[in-house]
């Protein structure tokens, strides 16, 4: 049985180079994040990528990124596969004016058909640490729904507010998850809007596990979104929207908690603070200086 990486990429930018947050070199070999999450995956034994993209961006997508993993994974026995996330793909006329992509639920859906076995869901520009590759992978072949859980306080930025959903959680499960908006560090901890947040609480990454029955949930799920918008031009199709409405129809999700540190460039500034800690995980060897080069058949 194959266990899929789907990466969230569709995001990227059409103008490939400075200034593309997820293009940001981190690695002392201008590796970018990407590239450590996918090598993290197959190393935790994921044997599929599917990368989630736009059709105007797949030239350079394929030159920048897709190609130089797609060599690396033939090598390794890892099929790679796209699919591709449009605007106009939806059962009803564009909105007018719409330029908003549908959110990462409908992202999803797009590679309902390249996508028939358990899967995880990353976002393509966050590093997300080994342990959580481990974890889901092996969770993937319970065949049932989980969560990969951040500690909030290891997903912080020293450069600004972040939005975090923050997750209730009750005997290792999923209850609810409460979309925290602006929380920044604080000399006690953090804060959203003035209140204080508990920095050892489990936050979602957008690190999650599915079963392939979750395309049919997003094939019924979609059209009722479409339907009940209150805002055709900004509204979005969201994954944890569609995890908590699963939630309340009693739809179990199994939390996976990680100590690991989460890293993203969220704001310019963030990018040395990236930069250095991936300085640090050379250094405590958890990188060879070549990516795969601990990955037999590489």
């Amino acid at each position: 049985m194959k266990t899929t990486l789907v990466i969230l990429a569709a995001g990227i930018g059409s103008r490939f180079g400075g200034g593309i947050k997820q293009l940001e070199p981190v690695g002392p070999n201008g590796e970018i994040i990407i590239d450590y999450s996918i090598h993290d995956a197959i190393k935790a034994g994921f044997d599929k990528i599917v990368f989630i993209i736009r059709h105007d961006i797949e030239n350079d997508f394929r030159a920048r990124i897709g190609d130089r993993i797609e060599a690396k994974c033939k090598k390794l026995g890892v099929e790679v596969a796209y699919a591709y996330q449009e605007l106009n793909d939806i059962p009803i006329e564009l909105p007018e004016g719409r330029s908003k992509p549908w959110g990462t639920g409908h992202a999803i859906l797009s590679c309902a058909a390249a996508v028939n076995e358990p899967f995880a869901v990353i976002n393509a520009d966050d590093y997300y640490g080994k342990n959580g590759f481990v974890k889901a992978a092996e969770f993937l072949k319970t065949g049932k729904y989980g969560m990969v859980g951040y500690i909030l306080k290891n997903t912080l930025s020293d450069n600004g507010g972040v939005t975090r959903g923050i997750c209730g959680i009750k005997e290792g499960k999923l209850v609810g998850i409460d979309e925290t908006h602006d929380i920044i560090k604080t000399k006690t901890g953090a804060a959203s809007n003035g209140r204080d947040i508990d920095v050892n609480s489990i936050v979602s990454m957008n690190f999650w596990c599915f079963t392939p029955g979750f395309m049919d949930e997003l094939k019924q799920g979609f059209p009722e979104f479409l339907k009940a918008m209150s805002n055709p031009l900004k509204d979005e199709y969201l994954l944890p929207t569609i995890v908590d409405g699963m939630l309340k129809k009693g739809v179990e999700f199994t939390v996976m908690h990680t100590d690991d540190k989460w890293f993203g460039v969220t704001y310019k500034a963030d990018k040395q603070a990236v930069v250095d800690s991936f300085k640090q995980l050379y250094a405590e060897g958890a990188y060879g200086m070549e990516l795969y080069c601990d990955i037999a058949g590489a």
